[in-house]
């Protein structure tokens, strides 16, 4: 929604709503066909990456407590 003619802060409002929903990442593995094996793969190690920060995270926070 463009609010007073302020375009820039309409456009600034999309971007980072795009961003949070992952579309700009999306595009960017969609530029190239992945192979079945090579996205399953990657979205493996996407998984433990995040795991491994959830446990970091957590034991952090357990650390200070």
């Amino acid at each position: 929604m463009v609010r007073d003619n302020n375009v820039d802060q309409a456009l600034r409002a999309l971007k980072k709503k795009m961003q949070r929903e992952g579309v700009f990442r999306e595009m960017k593995l969609r530029q190239h066909y992945e192979k079945p094996s090579v996205k399953r793969a990657r979205e493996q190690a996407e998984a433990i990456r995040r795991a491994r920060k959830l446990a970091r995270k957590k034991a952090q926070r357990e650390g200070l407590l």
